[in-house]
């Protein structure tokens, strides 16, 4: 019902925002790949609240369980589920919005096709659904790093009208991780911080955008026409709770050039190796990585849930005027970074064992 994704690397995400917990039941792992809990810890840790001013105050430890799929250490190639308990919760802070809609976010939408809904928190539909993803998407991150050194990173692109100067081809996680923006432009950094407090004081709310990269990746993963790499990039990223955009390579801004302009020209380097000239595509043609670093952007909106009064309706249609409690992030976008990644990952990491299984079967018999 919507809560499994992927093919070969397939995950299924459960639990609610205020329930008992949260987790994920990943299926399709190869077996004996070395796995501790501590190595998803890691992941978790980046995503999870109240790690810093400008992120939700819930104080939520985001302990990971690992349930099966590991045995001394390695994976067993059986499922793998993993629990987040949740600690911190107050389902009181929602007790207006068991009956009245909040702007912008799920709850008509959830009522209008249920006809029931979990209000505490947003239930299913809060950002804290994403914890499964990230702990899949650590592991997808180790089957890539151990295949190829195939390189993920995410960072802050954008707050509002403030922009970043960052470099794809050559930033790091550990500059991404220098400031609790998580953007390596400090300049930038700076100024969006001091713009999101200023926000956030006001009880109001800000959106940007979130690059990601993806480096070293080999040619050829991609299926088309349906599963071309970017569609399932595209899906993978727009699932996340916020999203409001996508573009990959020169996005729109390659619809204010000619075709001469936007082709990315072929030369052979000195390694022999079929390279761009440009990488205007971002690092896909056909719907097919062609080698290059594939480079995509995410657009945030600003969080739904705000301080500030806005007018809205209860479920029988009468007029409400209702102001945002409960703890929520003024801009989605630091803690939004390792969530892309892990989605980016379990595209990559599923496309890699896809082209595995078809194109290379018979090369391994050989």
């Amino acid at each position: 019902m919507g809560n499994t994704f992927g093919h070969l690397f397939r995950i299924t995400t459960f639990g609610e925002s205020h329930g008992g917990g949260v987790g994920v039941v990943i299926d399709g792992c190869p077996p004996r790949l070395p796995l501790t809990a501590e190595e998803i810890q890691v992941e978790l840790d980046r995503r999870r609240p109240g790690q810093s001013k400008i992120t939700t105050p819930r104080k939520e430890t985001d302990q990971c369980e690992i349930l099966s799929g590991v045995f001394e250490g390695k994976t067993l190639g059986t499922p793998i589920a993993i629990l987040v308990r949740n600690k911190d919760t107050r389902p009181q802070d929602y007790d207006e919005m068991a009956k009245t809609y909040r702007p912008s976010h799920a709850d008509a939408t959830y009522d209008a096709k249920y006809g029931f809904r979990n209000w505490q928190g947003g239930g299913r539909s809060s950002a804290r659904e994403t914890i499964g993803r990230v702990a899949a998407g650590a592991i997808a991150k180790k089957i890539l790093r151990e295949f190829g050194n195939i390189e993920i990173v995410g960072y802050v692109k954008r707050i509002k009208d403030l922009e970043a100067a960052i470099d794809p081809l050559t930033v790091t996680t550990e500059q991404v991780e220098s400031n609790i923006l998580r953007s390596p432009d400090g300049d930038f950094a700076e100024r969006a911080i001091a713009l999101i407090e200023s926000i956030r004081d006001e009880g109001d709310s800000v959106g940007g955008v979130v690059e990601c990269v993806v480096r070293n990746l080999p040619m050829g993963l991609g299926s088309p026409v349906f599963d071309r790499l970017e569609a399932d990039l595209a899906k993978a990223v727009m699932s996340l709770p916020a999203t409001k955009g996508f573009e990959v390579g020169s996005g729109f801004a390659g619809t204010l050039l000619k075709g001469s302009e936007h082709n990315d020209e072929f030369y052979t380097d000195e390694a022999g190796k079929l390279r761009t000239t440009t990488n205007r595509s971002g690092g896909v043609q056909g719907g097919i990585s062609n080698g290059e670093p594939v480079v995509i952007r995410i657009a945030f909106k600003p969080t739904a849930t705000i301080r500030k009064a806005q007018n809205t309706v209860d479920q029988t249609g009468e007029a409400k005027v209702l102001a945002g409690k409960g703890r929520h992030d003024p801009c989605v976008l630091p803690r939004a970074v390792p969530m892309v990644e892990a989605m980016v990952a379990l595209v990559v990491c599923d496309h890699l064992l896809r082209d595995r299984a078809q194109c290379h079967t018979l090369e391994d018999l050989a």
